[in-house]
């Protein structure tokens, strides 16, 4: 990790190139990829007129599809600064390009957000991207989230939130690596198998992890009000907090 590559770099190899397997050892991704655009949906409906929205982290564009469900009026920019993921979210999306509703950055997180006028946007949403970050990193993110929503509007965030229990945390994650492993064995990718283990580790290092409590007192801190865990399943949770 460097100071301009604030997140795990193995997105750009195997992980990168194959990241639909995710879906395969952790079911639950999709799920809440789900979950966001559903949030997104519930929140639009008490707001007319054009939805801007800011996600963070494309990916392959699963999480940027159900946003875009979500609505019809509505405007995102995706923002991910790894090409070997956003080039397939652009070519999985490209028929809402073309109809200029979906616009792509490849900067960092906090750089495109720096670059965002201050109460400028309704929404902005992400999944499976903060756990990547270290502590000092996304607490300047969740900041520059902060100032650039308007009031009333809403971060949104599908992701890994650690349990407090760390006894049963640590249960949780054996199990999802068992899950690893029955999958990636059988289907004789213990390449990708290697490289996802790698990963888990950085998730699960002291310098990313996210706390439940810890990291819903992080947002309450940086301003945020009615900050709300939801549909938490394992170590998975949706995790919605309003500016006022």
């Amino acid at each position: 990790m460097t100071t301009n590559h604030p997140y795990d770099a193995m997105f750009s190899g195997v992980i990168g190139q194959n990241y639909d397997m995710l879906k395969l050892i952790c079911p639950l991704s999709v799920e809440m990829s789900r979950l966001v655009g559903e949030a997104v949906r519930e929140y639009s409906q008490q707001h007319m007129g054009l939805l801007s929205v800011v996600e963070l982290g494309s990916g392959t564009g699963i999480t940027t599809l159900a946003i875009l469900s979500a609505r019809d009026t509505i405007n995102i920019l995706s923002i991910d600064s790894e090409p070997t993921m956003q080039n397939q979210a652009k070519q999985n999306l490209q028929a809402w390009v073309e109809q200029g509703c979906l616009q792509f950055s490849g900067d960092d997180a906090l750089t495109a957000l720096q670059s965002l006028p201050s109460g400028s946007i309704d929404v902005i949403a992400s999944a499976y991207t903060l756990h990547n970050f270290e502590h000092g990193y996304r607490k300047r993110v969740i900041g520059e989230i902060f100032r650039a929503l308007k009031s009333g509007g809403q971060f949104i965030n599908g992701d890994r939130y650690g349990l407090d229990d760390i006894s049963q945390h640590t249960l949780t994650v054996q199990n999802e690596i068992a899950g690893y492993f029955k999958v990636l064995v059988k289907l004789g990718r213990l390449d990708l198998l290697e490289h996802w283990i790698i990963h888990l580790f950085n998730d699960e290092s002291e310098n990313h992890l996210m706390r439940e409590t810890a990291s819903l007192n992080e947002l309450a801190r940086a301003g945020f009000s009615a900050v709300q865990l939801r549909h938490r399943k394992e170590v998975n949770a949706l995790v919605t907090a309003s500016k006022y």
